[in-house]
């Protein structure tokens, strides 16, 4: 909430004037951002504000999260949650600052950070914003209800950036219809995604937006303006061949006589060869002149269409709870820096007090293990000369060795 200055030229002669001045100025200061949850996991104590869903798998198949900063960081004090476990199950959730509701007329905000160390093959890394009726933390797992899943999940060649947003009046979650990239790489990567009121959405990777549009466009929210008239039948005398026969044209005299291949005069009849007669005519085709297309059935105005103000508002009835509910094949990945928040200036402003402060840093410290890690060139492995050593040959230019490697390669 920044203050602003106003500059007053005295003496006022207008007080009406003044006041005018002051309360459009006032109503020009933007309302504070609403914060409903932000997460560093900089201490033990998220285990506290976060519950692992203990009862929605068998505790076999549930894998451990584990704070640390991983292997290459910028700060070793700023940690996040890593999936522990290859082969696992993993569910966790914590409960907004307060409840989350579409309907106050707001924009919905959802950022988070992801790290793929491991070099990921197949697993999911998305996030997951819940309605709070009758949300059990213990239980929370792949069939508990939600509003928004957004997030990165790649298995092979598949990557893709999930946006899935409910629908009220369908009572159905929505995917988006077009595949949205994803990052593969072992850094760390900022996702970020903008609901607004306006029936908008955007999807930010790393700060630079990678797809913005209308929710209707992007999103199966509509019912479809036209539907097919099934009160209408495709006609009798509908003609559905693009080309006819050409009446005009006869068959040519002697067309029957011509054989469809000669003897090649440089060879010889196999005494084995059967003759085959010559393929029937067929006369040559023109356009058809009563040709109409492919018949479509009439399309009438859908009943059922009805435009949806109200599309944005993916948490109507509130959402009080966030989670990770994910398998992942080779664990390692790392979460940090989530927010929810109303606000895209107040998501960008944390990333820069967050995720950039410490990318640089990460990528040089990686940088460094893996110049650490190269081979010197003394280490290099010998090449392998098939059981000779070049001590076995002379330069000498009447040497006969070299005409022996001839023979043994």
């Amino acid at each position: 909430f920044s203050q602003q200055k106003f500059t007053i030229d005295y003496p006022i002669t207008n007080t009406m004037k003044f006041s005018l001045f002051a309360t459009a100025a006032f109503a020009a200061v933007p309302a504070a951002a609403e914060i409903y949850l932000k997460e560093q996991f900089n201490d033990e104590g998220w285990k506290d504000r976060w519950t692992v869903s203990t009862e929605w798998k068998d505790a076999a198949d549930l894998g451990e999260w584990v704070r640390t900063a991983g292997e290459f960081y910028s700060d070793e004090s700023d940690t996040g949650i890593k999936t522990g476990t290859d082969f696992r199950f993993y569910g966790l959730s914590a409960p907004l600052a307060k409840p989350f509701n579409s309907s106050n007329g707001k924009d919905l905000v959802i950022q988070y950070s992801v790290k793929h160390e491991q070099g990921i093959d197949c697993g999911g890394a998305y996030i997951k914003l819940l309605p709070g009726k009758g949300f059990d933390a213990a239980k929370f797992g792949g069939d508990t209800p939600y509003s928004v899943m957004f997030g990165p999940d790649i298995c092979g060649a598949n990557k893709r950036t999930h946006v899935i947003l409910h629908s009220n009046p369908k009572d159905e979650n929505l995917l988006i219809e077009k595949d949205i990239h994803c990052e593969k790489d072992k850094f760390s990567h900022l996702y970020t995604l903008v609901v607004r009121t306006d029936n908008t959405f955007e999807v930010f990777v790393d700060n630079k937006s990678v797809r913005s549009g209308k929710l209707e466009d992007a999103f199966d929210f509509l019912y479809p303006k036209e539907i097919e008239d099934t009160s209408q039948s495709k006609p009798e005398d509908w003609v559905d061949e693009r080309m006819i026969v050409d009446s005009a044209d006869t068959k040519p005299a002697g067309y029957d006589d011509i054989p469809q291949e000669i003897a090649d005069p440089d060879s010889s009849k196999p005494d084995d060869w059967d003759d085959e007669d010559d393929g029937e005519w067929e006369p040559p085709m023109v356009d058809n002149p009563d040709y109409k297309g492919a018949w479509a059935q009439p399309k009438i105005p859908n009943p059922a269409y009805e435009y949806d103000p109200t599309m944005y508002a993916v948490c109507k009835d509130e959402c009080t709870q966030v989670g990770f509910e994910i398998w992942q094949v080779k664990a390692g990945t790392i979460f940090d820096d989530i927010i929810i928040t109303d606000s895209l200036e107040e998501a960008q402003k944390f990333a820069e007090d967050t995720f950039f402060k410490k990318k640089d840093g990460e990528k040089a410290m990686f940088d460094e293990i893996q110049k650490a890690n190269a081979p010197a060139d003394d280490e290099m492995p010998p090449m392998d000369m098939g059981g000779m050593d070049m001590g076995d040959f002379s330069l000498d230019d009447d040497d006969d060795d070299f005409d022996a490697m001839g023979d043994e390669f």
